[in-house]
């Protein structure tokens, strides 16, 4: 599709484009050269990626790279605070850098410094620790930290250095922000020099609501106050959001502190930012800690420090990252070369935001409840009051809102990278959702914390969705986009979508009423998988078990996948171990059990060049990969088609494993690598280098909580490589249930879409069982397996994996997106299961056969099937 996004499936028709004088700056780029030739210029690497989270992170292009690299290759650059020829280079070039900022920035050396920082965030806090506060006292009640409560995280967190130097703070909501600074300007004394901050972001980074310049000036003169305190006003101008995409002229509109990052306006270096400095205030700063290069003199033995004169030199601590810092030169070089500046960048963006914010809030479901609610303090109509951010939740058609994270994995199916959450701005997060401190203090009770996926409690949201544009963004990033939101959410089988004019102008463009259909089946990244994908035979192969006792027995060819139907309800039907994490299943009858689940069960896994786990997410191809484990031979044979057959052996050679860690699920393991044969045979058929890791067999990996639950009191439960538990559970009626939708469209005779041994696979259980009620293992607390016990640990939270199919490593979104339908806001499928205990002093095994005998939790209600009783008939 045009921009590049990897959608399944045929192409929908174009969207339609009112006439609107945005328009032509929407598809024209920036000068002489159009929006498309630069992206294939200097971002081809977004080629099938829609990315829309600059406000998070913009991305740089080649060309600055490229002119950056020359750079170092062509000079020297050496430690500047040395005196010698090359560092008198690099000390210069900095600050010719420092000037370039200041000019972008509308400035000069005599009215502004730069004090380099590691970022926005360390620059705020150098003001926190800086300002000269004035503590409350019996005849004085000090100074004042004010601050909107509509300000980033690391505004908020200069409370707790203020407050520990007995400062007093108060937060200013947005909305009253005028009343308190009208009442606040008759407390005024002019003879009264107390210092005071009040804070504000230029541009919200949750809504993208641009405050007022105008308020700078305004406090400073003492038109506006926020508080009632008497006294000198200064202003600090959060930029890091705003000038990513916005002009700041400081010439007009003088901020004595303004941070800003720097990644934020170029994609790169990152760990950079600035404090630009006015000279009014720097004389007033305090200097505590000093680090190297900020002293003039120093004693040892003695307290004795006289800093550099310069404000720069005073504060920045210890070597800059100088070359960071001359990055900084190719960075605007490239700004300005390829879009000719910041006011270019500020019409392009905001006509893109205000097109798409037009036609996303025109989307109607057929009932006429909008598919989406924007959260906005703007009607996006011009660009000093509102940025290229656009925050909202999805809603269903009876106006609940669907959760972030169930939006952030379907728009990973679409190769769209959006931002979820609250963004680190929980004041704005609150205003908008209708979360009182008490919701968010109980959110936190019930387990969410920041930048986790636990997206509704009771039925609430804790927080939103975000899509930004950056100067690279194009009108097919946004006609993508809104095609995601319109499969996703109107596009069922037999519906069309359905557009309602707004009260208010639409915007630049309206959408035309035509269905976007996936293709059945087709492939979402030709780069992985072709015409010349491999298929996989899944027929089973003979395996030899190796039992305690000595015994060997030959289990019969089984297909994976099939279910047998003839073992009687509650009994297990199918069994599957995955001993190399993301590869293809291996199916049993009968398997040993270990500590840490079926034997040899994840045990290895893929890792990229640096160590990386790889899942199918990044390479489908992952799923033909076969490995086949022989116990009475100790080794595991792997097979791919195209691919000569690969044995290693079970157990690693203590003599020639080279030890190695990595990272699953934020847990580190200790693993061992299987030598350069097999990683040759990886990289060979995955297509780029990687290696197999093992994890040792010392290396003990504690269960943890699941769901909220913890392990049983007592157990010494181990994990293998797994995510989350030792064995995951699904129930054969959930599957039919889930199937019966998915095939609900196809005509009789015709071939089912989704069989039973596809659907099977996908969802990678380890224990299939059938049951009488689909999802009725939710309602389970325990369960034991012949002689074996395990407790329910809770709900399997389902990501992308489940659109990848096992034996083509293609993906279809169908199957998470009906899920996500059916479950009700939660993509849950199957049960984590945890030993209660093992008895290791008789070898135990796991058995198709076998009886389940489940344990309800107590006060509990089967929970509501998707469509099983009422098409429990035609499902017969």
């Amino acid at each position: 599709m045009a921009g590049g996004a990897a959608e399944p499936g045929s192409e929908p028709q174009a969207f339609q484009r009112l006439p609107d004088p945005g328009a032509p700056r929407l598809t024209s780029g920036y000068g002489r050269s159009s929006l498309r030739e630069l992206r294939d210029r200097e971002f081809c690497r977004l080629a099938g990626t829609v990315y829309l989270d600059h406000a998070g992170a913009t991305l740089f292009p080649q060309s600055q790279l490229t002119n950056f690299t020359k750079d170092l290759m062509e000079n020297i650059y050496g430690n500047p605070h040395s005196q010698n020829v090359t560092s008198k280079l690099t000390h210069d070039t900095v600050e010719q850098v420092r000037y370039r900022i200041l000019a972008h920035f509308h400035t000069t050396p005599e009215d502004y410094s730069v004090i380099f920082t590691a970022g926005s965030t360390a620059a705020l806090r150098l003001v926190a620790e800086a300002f000269p506060w004035v503590s409350r006292g019996p005849e004085s009640s000090g100074s004042h930290f004010c601050y909107l409560t509509d300000n980033h995280t690391s505004v908020v967190g200069m409370r707790n250095v203020v407050l520990s130097m007995n400062v007093t703070s108060a937060p200013i909501k947005p909305e009253d922000m005028l009343s308190v600074g009208e009442q606040g300007a008759a407390a005024d004394d002019p003879h009264c020099q107390l210092p005071h901050l009040f804070c504000y972001p230029a541009q919200s980074n949750f809504s993208g609501t641009r405050y007022p310049l105008s308020w700078i000036g305004d406090i400073k003169s003492g038109r506006m106050r926020p508080v009632r305190a008497p006294g000198r006003w200064f202003v600090l101008l959060d930029a890091a959001s705003y000038v990513s995409t916005s002009p700041l002229d400081l010439s007009v509109h003088q901020a004595d502190f303004i941070p800003i990052s720097f990644y934020k306006i170029f994609g790169f270096p990152t760990g950079l930012g600035a404090l630009l400095v006015s000279k009014h205030v720097a004389p007033l700063m305090r200097k505590g800690y000093f680090g190297g290069g900020t002293a003039a003199a120093y004693l040892a033995g003695e307290d004795f420090y006289i800093p550099r004169p310069s404000v720069a030199e005073r504060f920045e601590d210890g070597t800059i990252s100088f070359l960071d810092v001359i990055a900084l030169k190719h960075g605007f070089d490239a700004l300005e070369r390829l879009t000719g500046g910041m006011e270019n960048i500020k019409q392009h963006t905001f006509e893109l935001a205000r097109y798409t914010h037009g036609a996303l809030s025109a989307l109607c479901y057929p009932n006429g409840a909008p598919v989406v609610r924007i959260y906005s303090d703007s009607e996006f109509s011009s660009p000093d009051v509102q940025g290229p951010i656009i925050n909202f939740n999805v809603l269903d058609d009876s106006g609940h809102v669907v959760g972030y994270s169930q939006v952030d994995k379907m728009a990973s199916l679409y190769n769209i990278h959006l931002r979820t959450g609250c963004f680190c701005n929980t004041g704005a997060c609150q205003r908008h959702l209708g979360l009182s401190n008490e919701m968010v203090k109980q959110h936190l009770q019930a387990g969410h914390i920041c930048g986790d996926d636990v997206d509704l409690i009771d039925g609430r949201p804790t927080g939103s969705v975000r899509i930004s544009f950056g100067y690279m963004s194009t009108l097919d990033d946004a006609e993508a986009f809104l095609k995601f939101i319109i499969a996703t959410r109107l596009c069922s089988p037999g519906d069309q979508p359905v557009l309602q004019a707004s009260s208010r102008e639409v915007g630049a463009s309206s959408v035309e009423n035509n269905c976007y259909s996936p293709q059945e089946g087709a492939c979402t990244d030709p780069g992985v998988c072709s015409d010349s994908c491999p298929s996989v035979d899944t027929t089973g192969m003979h395996q030899s078990l190796s039992e305690a006792t000595g015994t060997q027995q030959t289990l019969p060819e089984t297909a994976a996948g099939v279910l047998h139907g003839d073992l009687g309800n509650h009994v297990v039907t199918n069994i599957f171990l995955y001993p190399i994490k993301s590869c293809a299943a291996f199916e049993v009858t009968k398997w040993p059990v270990g500590s840490q689940g079926l034997l040899y069960d994840r045990n290895w896994m893929v890792v990229n060049h640096n160590g990386i786990c790889l899942s199918q997410k990044q390479e489908p191809r992952l799923c033909l990969i076969q490995p086949y484990i022989d116990l009475q031979q100790r080794i595991m044979v792997i097979k791919a088609k195209g691919m000569e057959p690969i044995e290693l052996p079970l157990e690693e050679d203590g003599e020639q494993a080279r030890i190695c860690q990595s990272k699953v699920c934020a847990d580190r393991v200790n693993t061992y690598d299987c030598g350069e044969k097999i990683s040759n045979w990886l990289s060979k058929f995955i297509g780029r280098p990687c290696h197999l890791i093992k994890q040792s067999s010392n290396f003990r990996r504690n269960a943890r909580k699941t769901s909220g639950k913890d392990p049983p009191p007592g157990t010494t439960a181990t994990l293998s490589l797994v995510n989350e538990a030792q064995y995951l559970l699904v129930n054969t009626s959930s599957i039919l249930d889930l199937q019966h939708q998915l095939n609900a469209s196809d005509g009789p005779g015709q071939e089912e879409s989704f069989p039973m041994k596809d659907l099977v696979s996908r969802f990678r259980a380890n224990i299939i069982t059938n049951g009488t009620r689909a999802f009725e293992e939710e309602t389970w607390d325990e369960i034991s397996i012949g002689s074996l016990h395990f407790q329910v640990l809770g709900p399997c939270h389902r990501c992308q994996m489940i659109c990848i199919n096992q034996q083509t490593g293609q993906r279809n979104q169908d199957v998470f997106q009906k899920l996500s339908e059916s479950r009700k806001r939660k993509v849950n499928f199957g049960v984590y299961l945890l030993h209660a205990s093992l008895d290791s002093s008789s070898p135990s095994f796991l058995s198709v056969g076998s009886k389940v005998l489940p344990v309800l939790k107590e006060n509990t209600q089967c929970p509501e099937s998707l469509s099983f009783q009422r098409h429990q008939g035609a499902l017969a």
